[in-house]
């Protein structure tokens, strides 16, 4: 997708101020510009491809799945109910969506100089040709045009996928999911690629609320005990090889630390026992939880090796650091928060299981920026399973991009890494992060061609390399 002439839209954002080094950039960017977009890990929901129905209004629409939206506004004293968010057990009526979009234009000015900011005005331009920047003397104006684009075909969650240009699109589902969406897309004739990724970790944290539950559901689903050992791990091949066959190329792991374990079989066994006792006690240890996740991932890994499917690990994130709001109103509201992360004693035991395993492709993200130079990169560029996630989520900014570049470039190079996945929840800023994405590899690239460090034409097969081959050979797309 390109862009228009809007003029909030610059051609030359993001670009180096230097002249010479942007008419690099601008040389660049002109290769990768129309590339298809390869977008390998997400949380869009699949069903708005499945039934294809016209999105409701602009409120719920762009505003409340995006947390970076709801976190900021809830900073500055913006109630989430004021926000459509729905409290957990209260019945109340939300408030109207036009009286929700006022809200969020009234505090617009919050997002100057964020990434954010960036997203919205590149959807607000292009996608809708409205107004920009959002104001409260426009919002009714934008909200009205908004809303008379969304009732037309040509905004259809299919329609938009295509006008997009995005070839892939992976969604992220527990094991407990029947995948009827992305079973009823694949019957539906439509050609748009949307697969799955397995990620398993309510059934792999026993700290989750209702972790019993959730095995005697997989059990259910499976036909097999998931209450021994053996049966338990068989569970987890049966359900990784259902979201294959659906199309799923890779898994996904969001566990609290990057720790990993190698025990053996026996103790591997006591410890599943022991965690799943005290987990119907509901006197679980925290040592016991984090010491099966960690024998998890190896388990994950062993299974990857053998079924084929991308393992990938974004570990390092407080989930639900308000406790207060995660009671009123559950997670996913903009309250989780980043941590100091270890890897190399963390994945040492995994690495030293199958790290040397070519045929493997593990792919670690961060939180933890300082471990870019110091410890991320210099695994990446040694471990031949191992690759590097892009910046990820706080860091999927300009200057998040750039640090990601600068500080692994020199001991991993381009190739051990992945390109860019923009992981949202908001289907309209995909295109708008993939841009990001690609000036920013487009900048960083111009500065190594002007310093004579890298030729133009070697930059030039780089940044298509990094827009779309890695991403699609990584993931096995």
């Amino acid at each position: 997708m390109t862009d228009s002439n809007h003029p909030a839209l610059h051609p030359d954002r993001l670009f180096p101020a230097e002249p010479a080094t942007r008419a690099i950039a601008r040389r660049l960017y002109a290769e990768v510009r129309t590339l298809p977009i390869i977008s390998p890990h997400g949380h869009t929901d699949p069903r708005w491809f499945a039934v294809n129905e016209p999105f409701r209004d602009p409120a719920s629409l762009l505003l409340s799945p995006d947390h970076y939206i709801t976190r900021m506004l809830y900073s500055q004293g913006v109630q989430l109910d004021e926000l459509g968010v729905e409290p957990n057990g209260e019945r109340r009526a939300p408030p109207a969506p036009e009286l929700i979009w006022r809200t969020f234009a009234a505090h617009y000015p919050l997002f100057r100089g964020t990434p954010t900011r960036l997203w919205l005005d590149w959807v607000l331009a292009e996608v809708f040709g409205a107004d920009c920047p959002l104001t409260s003397a426009n919002a009714d104006r934008t909200y009205e045009r908004i809303c008379a684009q969304l009732a037309t075909p040509a905004f259809r969650p299919r329609a938009l996928f295509e006008r997009f240009g995005i070839e892939v699109l992976t969604t992220t589902e527990s094991p407990l999911d029947s995948l009827e969406y992305h079973t009823a897309i694949r019957a539906s004739g439509w050609p748009g690629r949307v697969i799955s990724a397995y990620r398993p970790d309510p059934v792999i944290d026993p700290e989750t609320p209702g972790f019993v539950t959730n095995l005697e559901r997989l059990g259910a689903l499976t036909g097999i005990d998931p209450f021994s050992w053996r049966g338990y791990l068989a569970a987890h091949q049966a359900r990784r090889a259902f979201f294959a066959s659906s199309g799923a190329t890779s898994t996904d792991h969001g566990h609290p630390t990057a720790r990993t374990e190698d025990l053996g079989e026996r103790d591997a066994e006591a410890l599943f026992e022991r965690v799943v006792r005290s987990a119907r006690r509901g006197d679980l240890s925290s040592a016991d939880a984090e010491t099966f996740r960690a024998q998890m991932l190896t388990e994950m890994a062993r299974m990857s090796l053998e079924d084929g499917l991308v393992m990938q690990i974004h570990p390092g994130a407080w989930r639900n650091h308000n406790t207060p709001l995660f009671g009123r109103f559950g997670a996913n509201i903009g309250a989780d928060i980043p941590t100091r992360t270890d890897y190399v004693a963390a994945l040492r035991p995994l690495l030293n299981r199958f790290g040397n395993e070519s045929t493997l492709t593990i792919i670690v993200f961060t939180l933890d920026e300082s471990s870019y130079s110091r410890e991320l990169a210099p695994l990446a560029g040694h471990y031949p399973a191992l690759r590097l996630g892009p910046a990820w989520w706080f860091h999927d900014s300009p200057e998040g991009l750039l640090r990601f570049r600068e500080q692994t470039t020199e001991t991993a190079g381009f190739y051990n890494t992945v390109g860019f996945n923009d992981d949202t929840r908001a289907f309209f800023s995909i295109p708008a992060r993939h841009d990001v994405a690609r000036r920013i590899d487009c900048t960083f690239l111009a500065k190594l061609v002007a310093e004579h460090r890298l030729p133009e034409d070697e930059a030039l097969l780089v940044v298509r390399d990094l827009a779309y081959r890695l991403p699609k050979q990584a993931y096995r797309l």
